[in-house]
Order: C-alpha cells, then structure tokens, then sequence
C-alpha cells in the first residue's frame, strides 16, 4: 500500500483538484484507491458526489477513535475508489486533538487497523501545517506538492520543507518526497513560463513532466460533483492528470528529504524568489 499525502500550506494550489482526480486516475487504472479527505472545508468529499452535510461517520470519528477507519470508508462513483469523507466536525478538531496521547499518530494507527485493503491511499491536507496535516504526513511514505504556476510560486516552501525534515526526523523516518507538481498553468504568459524554469532551477527532475493548466472544466467538475474522468474526460485537464497519474505509477523511487535540504533550498528558494519577481 502505498501511501501520498498531497501537502502545501498555501491555499489556492489546486491542492485538492489535484489529490481527487489523481486518486480518480489511478483507481481507472486498476489500482484500489482510498482517497483521505483530511480538510474541515471537505471539498475532496462534495467534490465526489457526497453531501458532506449528511456524513456521520468521516474522518473525524477515526481521529477521536469512535470508529474504525474501514466503518469511515463509501464507495464512489468511480470503480476502484473509495474515500473516508470530511465534514464540518473536523474544523475543532486540531484543537481537540492537542490534549490527546499520541496525537499525531491516530491516523497510522487507523489505517494499520483497518482490513481493507488498498494499492494507494491519498491523503488530501489542509493548506496548513496543524495536527491535520502532520497526522496525514506523518502516515504516509511520500508527498506531492503542488505549486501553483503564478506570482509568489514559491511562497511558503521554505518552511513546508522545514516541517518535511521534522517529521522525517521525529515521527517518521520513511516520509520522502514523491513529486512536485506544477498547477494553474497559463501558457499564454510569460510569467508561467519563468515560475516553471524557476521551479525546475530548484527540484530538478523531482518536477513531474505533465504540468497541469488552469482550464474551465476543471473548475465546473466539483461542482457536479464528479473528477474531471466522468464530468469531461476528453478535456485538457483530464488528459493532464492521466498522464500525470501515468508519472506517478510508473516513478518507482521518491526522492529523499536530504536531496532538497542538502541543496539549501529551504535558506534560498523564498528570498531569491522574491526578489527576482518583486
């Protein structure tokens, strides 16, 4: 099983977009997918059809331990995907979770106990770095960062990657980094363009080759609440996450913490960033 969290505390990176619909992808292809809505605003569980309104038994109750991830977890409308919903509950819970033992290990805890069985799980995080977000980092294997192609790209990485190296140092050895992934792309400008080499400057070949751009479609699907696969999937966007998907499956080894901060990128990426778009 493997396990992705999809992390950036900056809000507006197309975060969530990008979690839903890669979960949806690679359940398209055969892979037994749990996607983990981690979020209060819940945009990955209506975003799939659900009523998050109406969600009794979400992530939540698996935090506090009412209930067992596996009695958390609904079928979707796309075969092979699954997902442990959010609702508005979840929004006290970083602060009910403070006072708990081993709080920020309830969510591996959940998943070792439960019986299901799963090729990936996807963990969707708030754009912060609470207990929510630790909880999800510090049970996977591997993370996604999305950065969104526009002014101010870069703006909070620094101190994600300081988070990252903590985690991997105090509560899980295993974390490395999975990807990072380009969103929001408008080819039209130059700007897009300069953010992306600026990007590669840093990551390297940690960057996925699919850059996802900021289309329509991908905007209406949540809406209908539907991945991008059954609302168009001729679209732009939906060929960009299947073969960004492809990426991901066929990417065997995730790159290590130390790569990133032995390149100092945590001291120079916010300051040379700023200043050369300033």
């Amino acid at each position: 099983m493997k396990k992705i969290v999809f992390c950036n505390q900056k809000g507006g990176v197309a975060k969530t977009t990008s979690a839903l619909n890669i979960a949806a992808y690679l359940a398209i292809n055969g892979k037994r997918t749990l996607l983990i809505d981690l979020d209060p605003q819940a945009n990955a569980t209506s975003g799939l059809g659900i009523d998050k309104s109406q969600t009794e038994k979400g992530i939540y109750s698996v935090l506090h331990e009412h209930i067992k991830l596996e009695q958390a977890i609904v079928p979707t409308d796309v075969e092979n995907l699954f997902i442990a919903p959010s609702n508005i509950n979840l929004t006290g819970a970083e602060v009910e979770l403070v006072n708990l033992m081993g709080r920020e290990y309830r969510l591996k805890k959940a998943l070792q106990e439960t019986t299901a069985k799963f090729d990936y799980v996807i963990f969707d995080c708030p754009p912060s770095l609470g207990l929510l977000t630790i909880n999800g980092l510090a049970a996977a294997n591997s993370i996604i960062i999305p950065i969104q192609c526009e002014y101010y790209a870069l703006e909070g990485l620094g101190q994600l990657m300081k988070t990252v190296e903590l985690i991997k140092e105090n509560l899980n050895p295993g974390l490395e980094i999975e990807g990072v992934l380009m969103t929001l792309a408008d080819f039209r400008t130059n700007l897009t363009k300069e953010v992306i080499e600026e990007v590669k400057k840093y990551f390297g070949d940690k960057v996925y080759k699919t850059i996802i751009p900021r289309t329509i479609k991908l905007t209406e699907a949540p809406g209908f609440g539907k991945p991008i696969a059954l609302y168009d999937n001729d679209s732009v966007g939906a060929r960009r996450y299947e073969e960004v998907t492809q990426e991901i499956i066929d990417r065997q080894n995730p790159i290590s913490v130390e790569t990133i901060i032995n390149k100092e990128v945590i001291e120079n990426m916010e300051g040379t960033h700023g200043e050369e778009t300033r």
